[in-house]
């Protein structure tokens, strides 16, 4: 026999299988607040986000992550996505670095459309100009974007960035500025922003870099 014909009689090796659980250290979570989507509400509490604007940047900047390499942007996008995975919205989870690098990026229950990379796109802009929450802008302006767009001279600039909750700084001990980007879109913006906090709170309480600013309140 042709040695090109032994070809496809040689027994390939099976594929590796992929584990994509999230590690253990910080996903000791009731498992009954993970129930089918197909629901009226979310059994994940979520509670309301402060509107006072010294209140929101103190959230904004006392959330401090020890590190922030891929490895703990893949946990904690996956901890985000058990979480909105309660809710009946069609959501997106977007994490990158400041310099564009996608870190993690994915949907949650059917119906995404491309307008929702389009929020991720202008939520993330927002935040990494201004190096503060969107939804600490949201409420400096009441929600009122043509007075955002005028106070920074934004003009035809405008529709690159939103002012509605759900995109969150990333900040690192002892590294000067934004490091990265969370961003969640599909929710109602407080909710959108909340989830993040609180997340990236358990997140960090769970890997043992809990946040001590906070501990006081």
């Amino acid at each position: 026999m042709p040695a090109f014909i032994n070809l496809f009689h040689t027994k390939l090796p099976h594929k590796p299988t992929i584990n994509h659980t999230i590690r253990p250290t910080f996903t000791n979570l009731n498992k009954s607040t993970f129930t089918n989507a197909n629901m009226t509400d979310s059994t994940y509490p979520l509670t309301n986000p402060p509107t006072d604007l010294s209140a929101i940047s103190q959230i904004d900047t006392s959330v401090l992550f020890p590190t922030f390499t891929v490895p703990d942007a893949w946990d904690l996008g996956c901890l985000l996505r058990s979480r909105l995975s309660t809710f009946p919205s069609p959501t997106v989870i977007s994490i990158t670095l400041a310099n564009g690098t996608p870190l993690f990026y994915t949907a949650v229950h059917p119906g995404i459309t491309p307008d929702n990379s389009h929020w991720v796109a202008r939520k993330s802009a927002t935040v990494l100009r201004f190096g503060t929450s969107t939804w600490y802008m949201h409420n400096k302006f009441q929600g009122d974007e043509k007075a955002f767009a005028d106070k920074y001279c934004l003009q035809e600039k405008a529709k690159e960035y939103a002012i509605h909750g759900g995109g969150f700084p990333v900040r690192v001990k002892g590294v000067e500025g934004v490091v990265a980007v969370i961003v969640v879109s599909g929710l109602k913006q407080q909710q959108d922003h909340q989830i993040i906090v609180q997340t990236c709170r358990d997140f960090l309480d769970g890997v043992g870099e809990g946040d001590e600013k906070r501990k006081e309140d």
